[in-house]
């Protein structure tokens, strides 16, 4: 492994049965089952994620919680995702040669406040919704963006996606057939609710809250693009 002033250069990590790709398979590899695994390869300069949505958020709420952020991260997914989306990162061949040797852009960090990092996409739904053959349920409450109003009274369900500049985050309520309606971009996006479901890039959380907020974080992520 090369280091830079003293430091090792680059790791690799693994998540959900993938091998490395073949323009990386010459770095140190981890894979990795538990999140405190990350803590192996902080002292890299660059980490690069080879997996999906959910796993570059497992990798940035580890450096997020031990104040790693100065950390590059690169992330390889084999096809574009919600993530490499609202980022404007690359995916497939793209990303290992970005991996490789493009520079580290600070972009927003997005969190919620459970602890999580939101890479992708985070929706709010009713209970029902995740029910197979139920109409979509309703959110009941209200949703705002900074000092906008998403909806006062019901809504379908609402997504939150970062982006890739200020003021950090989108929101929009969804029409019944799950679509946005209109995005409103701001540093912290909040619900109140009689009952709903939180799903972070892809993963349902356990159980219904009345709250939740997304918002970004005092420091931004190192993303390799």
């Amino acid at each position: 492994m090369t280091t830079t002033n003293g430091r090792p250069d680059c790791a690799v990590l693994l998540f959900g049965g993938h091998r490395a790709p073949r323009g990386l398979a010459h770095l140190p590899a981890l894979t990795v089952q538990e999140a405190t695994q990350v803590d192996a390869v902080t002292n890299c300069r660059r980490i690069v994620v080879v997996g999906a949505d959910k796993d570059l958020a497992t990798v940035l709420t580890r450096l997020m919680k031990t104040e790693k952020l100065a950390v590059e991260v690169a992330f390889v997914p084999r096809r574009r995702t919600a993530a490499t989306r609202a980022h404007g990162l690359p995916a497939g061949r793209r990303a290992v040669r970005a991996a490789l040797t493009h520079d580290a852009t600070r972009v927003p960090l997005i969190r919620d406040d459970s602890g999580r990092v939101l890479v992708g996409a985070g929706l709010w739904v009713g209970e029902t919704e995740l029910e197979k053959g139920t109409p979509p349920a309703t959110l009941h409450g209200e949703a705002v963006v900074d000092d906008t109003v998403l909806f006062d009274g019901e809504a379908v369900a609402v997504r939150i996606e970062p982006i890739a500049a200020m003021p950090g985050l989108r929101a929009s309520v969804l029409s019944s057939r799950m679509r946005p309606k209109r995005w409103v971009a701001g540093r912290a996006a909040q619900l109140g609710t009689t009952g709903a479901f939180v799903v972070r890039d892809g993963e349902l959380g356990p159980r219904a809250v009345k709250r939740s907020t997304f918002y970004r974080h005092t420091e931004g992520w190192l993303a390799v693009r």
